[in-house]
C-alpha cells in the first residue's frame, strides 16, 4: 500500500539544523527538475511583484521571502514541515515508532516544488502551489506530469494506491488505474449527498492515520481498503473502468 497525500499549502518551517541535503532526498533522478523549478521560483520570489505572481496575499509576505533563500535556509523532515487540517488528523508525532516506520515507507507526498517526497525526506518550508506558472517551467502541473510517470509507477508496482491528493495535485500524476482508489468524502442529510472540502481533507487524514494504526495487514486490493474503511466510517466502493480508479466514497452525517 502507499499513500498519495498532497502537500499542505501552509508549512512549519525547521528553526535550526542543515539545509536541504539533495543526494539524500528520495528519486534522486527528479534532482535536476527540481532544481529548475527552485531556481525560477527564487526568481518570481525576489520580483516586486512576487505576491500577485504566486496567487498569495500580503500577509504570507514572509513566506515567499524564504523562497529568494531555500538552498540555506534549515530542512527538516516532510512530515514536520507539512502542517495543517490532513497532516493535523493524521498526527504522525502521535504515531509509535512501529507506525512512523510505516508512515515514512508507505505515505508519498505529490510537491510543485519537490516532485514527490517521502515522510522522512528533509526539506525547508516554502511557498509554491501546483496550480502556479513559474517562467521557463511552465504551470507546475504539467511540468511535473512529464516528469514523475516513470518514478512513481516504479515505486508504485504491486502496492494498492491509495489516493488521497486534491484535484490540483492529481493532476501532476495519473496512477495506474487499476490498483488506484481516489479517495471522496461527502456529507449526507436526508437522502441528499454534498461534496465537502475542509471534512474532506480531514477526512482523509484520518483515513492515513487509520491505516497506518491498524493491525493487520495493509490492504492490497481495493475490496481491502472498504473492509478498513468500514471500521470507521460509512463507506462505499465505486469499481474503476479501464480509464477510471475505482473510488472510495466516504459519507459523513450531514
Amino acid at each position: 500500500m502507499l499513500i498519495l497525500l498532497p502537500p499542505s499549502e501552509g508549512k512549519t518551517p525547521a528553526l535550526r539544523g542543515p539545509a536541504v541535503d539533495w543526494s539524500a532526498l528520495s528519486f534522486p533522478e527528479l534532482n535536476p527538475y527540481r532544481a529548475k523549478v527552485l531556481e525560477a521560483l527564487g526568481t518570481v520570489s525576489a520580483h516586486q511583484d512576487a505576491l500577485a505572481l504566486l496567487g498569495v496575499g500580503a500577509s504570507l509576505r514572509d513566506d515567499v521571502e524564504r523562497n529568494t533563500r531555500l538552498h540555506a535556509e534549515p530542512a527538516a523532515p516532510a512530515h514536520s514541515i507539512y502542517s495543517g487540517v490532513l497532516y493535523d488528523a493524521l498526527g504522525y508525532r502521535s504515531l509509535t515508532p512501529g507506525q512512523r516506520r510505516k508512515a515514512d515507507a508507505s505515505v508519498l507526498v505529490v510537491s510543485a516544488l519537490w516532485g514527490a517526497l517521502r515522510f522522512g525526506d528533509s526539506v525547508p518550508a516554502y511557498r509554491l502551489s501546483m496550480g502556479t506558472a513559474l517562467p521557463d517551467v511552465g504551470r507546475l502541473a504539467p511540468f511535473w506530469k512529464a516528469q514523475l510517470g516513470d518514478t512513481l509507477t516504479g515505486a508504485g508496482q504491486g502496492h494498492l494506491l491509495v489516493d488521497c491528493r486534491s484535484s490540483t495535485y492529481a493532476a501532476a500524476w495519473t496512477p495506474p488505474p487499476e490498483q488506484t482508489v481516489a479517495v471522496n468524502v461527502f456529507t449526507e442529510a436526508g437522502g441528499v449527498r454534498k461534496v465537502v472540502s475542509h471534512f474532506a481533507k480531514h477526512t482523509r487524514g484520518e483515513l492515513a492515520r487509520h491505516l497506518l494504526a491498524r493491525r493487520g495487514k495493509a490492504p492490497a486490493a481495493p475490496s481491502d481498503l472498504l473492509k478498513a474503511a468500514r471500521e470507521k466510517w460509512d463507506a462505499e466502493l465505486v469499481p474503476g473502468t479501464g480509464r477510471k480508479p475505482h473510488a472510495l466514497n466516504i459519507i459523513l452525517p450531514g
